[in-house]
């Protein structure tokens, strides 16, 4: 099940940007299809069809959940359980999906219809009100950067885990689909050509951007998610540098307390705390959180909270935080655990937060040696201060790693983390193929070019 709120539709950024005829004989010229230059031939068209992009963007198959919820459910052993009844989230969990596996098969098809929406705007720049272009593309080659990264880190193998130049990463699809035949079908590009491709969309976007751009993308979301590509790379010092740029900018705080973070439905009347780089907001009129879904829990002691409560905590992990940790506190017990992270119905769908920042500016001046910003110590206490905890009086790594495990539990980081930290989930290894999501069936029934990930 679902929880899917009422949302608009922008039909201009339809894939094939279909229009139903009428039958009526009064129709002098009846069409079934706008062509792309009368679709797509004014500033608000195009205006409109980027809206369509964040449309695509907050799914619940894409950004509204169901990437963090992967993450989580395929980097997770022992740490959580999944009690839901739903077999496609079972299968993630379990490690043993199946080629038509819903989550698998909606995530891929989802994605790529707001990449071709991208595709739409990126080919219209033309017509766009010049003081308006450099913002419009810089929104679009955001999210759809953001949606191939998502993606290669899904249904590829890691970075470095073999060659990226050979591995087979998905297809890279840059230009809109006004139709599909056979001479068409994309093959899989290599794991490099997509981080290439990602690196190029989203360091456009960064210098296209604005500091401020009310609830949509802006400069220091682009640099967040850089960081975090670098990160998966193992490119330390672009990862420190980007990191580095989004808390030198000013523009974020860290919030105390720790609990202020969450609940910005019920308790921050929809606004983001100021902590929150990039979210996916959403509203009782729009917007969706596949997180609070499957997190969450109906906690009669909290009003307006729900969810399913399929995801439970599990001793493990709890026995990990230090005796007086605030985050510690920050679950609720009914018959299970649950994280209070996901309860609020209408919360915001959390993509960056300024604490990732200083614990990834922290790992990587570790690890290079550097002293960019603050010296790893530094910034590894603020995090911990925050939560409660007297300073450390030494760094190391994993004392870095741990602080981010906690810190950021729950929010969709934990399988690509313990990939490029090759790390094992459980029994399995972190290049494990189980720990990759299939081409679904039905993309390989249909695209004969398209290979298909090993072990299915």
């Amino acid at each position: 099940m679902k929880k899917t709120i009422t949302r608009y539709t922008c039909l201009l950024a339809a894939s094939f940007l279909l229009l139903t005829a009428c039958d009526s004989k009064l129709d002098v010229l009846p069409t079934q299809t706008i062509d792309e230059s009368t679709a797509l031939s004014t500033s608000r068209d195009v205006e409109v069809t980027l809206i369509g992009c964040y449309d695509g963007m907050q799914d619940v198959d894409v950004y509204g959940g169901a990437f963090q919820v992967a993450s989580e459910l395929l980097g997770n052993d022992v740490e959580l359980n999944f009690g839901g009844t739903f077999q496609n989230l079972l299968e993630l969990f379990n490690k043993q999906i199946t080629t038509a596996n819903s989550t698998a098969t909606l995530t891929w098809n989802d994605s790529y219809n707001t990449i071709n929406r991208c595709n739409n705007v990126l080919s219209a720049l033309d017509v766009v009100d010049e003081d308006k272009r450099a913002r419009i593309e810089g929104e679009a080659r955001f999210i759809r950067g953001s949606l191939f990264f998502e993606l290669v880190r899904l249904y590829a193998r890691a970075w470095g885990d073999g060659d990226n130049n050979l591995n087979p990463g998905i297809p890279l699809v840059l230009t809109p689909t006004r139709g599909v035949n056979e001479d068409n079908y994309p093959a899989r590009s290599s794991v490099a050509a997509v981080y290439a491709q990602v690196l190029d969309d989203l360091t456009k976007a960064k210098q296209l951007l604005p500091a401020s751009n009310t609830i949509y993308a802006t400069k220091n979301a682009a640099s967040a998610q850089l960081s975090r590509v670098y990160l998966m790379q193992g490119n330390y010092a672009g990862a420190r540098d980007e990191a580095n740029a989004v808390i030198e900018s000013g523009r974020q705080r860290l919030v105390t307390p720790f609990s202020s973070l969450f609940f910005t439905y019920l308790t921050n009347g929809g606004a983001n705390p100021e902590e929150y780089i990039f979210s996916m907001i959403v509203t009782q009129q729009d917007g969706s959180n596949a997180i609070n879904t499957y997190f969450g829990v109906n906690f009669s002691a909290i009003p307006g909270t729900s969810g399913r409560g399929d995801i439970r905590v599990l001793p493990a992990h709890l026995n990990l935080y230090e005796a007086g940790d605030v985050r510690r506190n920050f679950f609720v017990t009914t018959n299970n655990t649950f994280t209070q992270k996901h309860l609020d119905t209408f919360g915001n769908v959390l993509l960056f937060r300024l604490a990732e920042m200083y614990l990834t500016r922290a790992e990587a001046n570790f690890r290079l040696s550097t002293v960019v910003g603050a010296t790893p110590l530094e910034d590894l206490n603020r995090i911990r201060t925050r939560a409660g905890l007297g300073a450390a009086t030494t760094a190391t790594l994993d004392a870095i790693l741990r602080e981010r495990q906690l810190e950021l539990a729950f929010e969709g980081h934990r399988l690509h983390d313990w990939k490029r930290t090759r790390r094992n989930i459980g029994t399995r290894p972190y290049n494990s193929p189980m720990l990759i999501l299939p081409i679904p069936q039905r993309e390989m029934d249909v695209n004969k070019n398209l290979v298909q990930n090993e072990g299915y």
